[in-house]
């Protein structure tokens, strides 16, 4: 099979303006992946299905990713005035000092497929779309109409996690129910105090309602 940078440059002797970039993976496996600009997704996927040496003719798994806000912190050379007293007389100089400035990242959302071809017998290709963010836009192209067995299971990551694939054909929820408002795989999900099949909490789950009430408590004494 290719290499991973030669499947890039055949994506891009293909589609002109594909945007692939590559992802590398330093473990051992070395199961390096390509990241796809959403705009061109659909064309490359057709490409890597259809071109007669790569023939990636099966999907076995789309999974998701959550990649909250990141906080970076990162030091930086600042010039300031200040005062020092040289032989008895204050005088302004100026001096270069090291600050720590923080800035926030924000955080996406990841949609990673898993392709193989079963006609030339090699794979993994491993492909990776991301959203612009996790909060108002998260869309996605489906690959669906490309891989029929990405229907499911994009279906799956737009339960758990929240991607909106544009072109699905069915798309909704799958293992949880329709009212339903959250994704229970995003990294800041939390649980409920109770669940509408099971609404006396018990055990564990009664434990975190008596906390969760303790606290509210807690804070209502502190706002009077």
């Amino acid at each position: 099979m290719k290499t991973v940078e030669e499947i890039k440059a055949a994506i891009e002797a293909a589609v002109p303006g594909a945007g692939v970039e590559i992802v590398p993976n330093p473990s051992v496996s070395g199961q390096h992946s390509l990241r796809l600009d959403p705009a061109t997704a659909r064309a490359v996927g057709k490409f890597l299905h259809d071109d007669t040496e790569l023939a990636l003719d099966f999907l076995s798994n789309v999974t998701g990713v959550d990649w909250p806000d990141k906080e970076i912190a990162e030091k930086v050379k600042v010039t300031r005035t200040v005062t020092k007293t040289v032989d008895g007389v204050e005088q302004s100089v100026e001096e270069t000092v090291d600050e720590t400035r923080k800035r926030v990242e924000p955080g996406c959302l990841e949609a990673v497929y898993h392709l193989y071809s079963v006609t030339r017998k090699h794979g993994p290709v491993v492909l990776r779309m991301r959203t612009v963010n996790r909060t108002g836009q998260v869309s996605l192209p489906s690959l669906t109409p490309v891989w029929r067995s990405a229907e499911f299971q994009e279906r799956e990551v737009f339960d758990l996690f929240g991607i909106v694939f544009e072109g699905h054909p069915d798309l909704r929820r799958l293992l949880m129910w329709d009212a339903f408002t959250d994704h229970p795989m995003r990294r800041d999900y939390v649980e409920p105090d109770d669940f509408d099949y099971e609404p006396t909490a018990h055990d564990e789950v009664l434990a975190r309602a008596q906390a969760h009430k303790d606290a509210a408590g807690q804070g209502t004494e502190a706002g009077q």
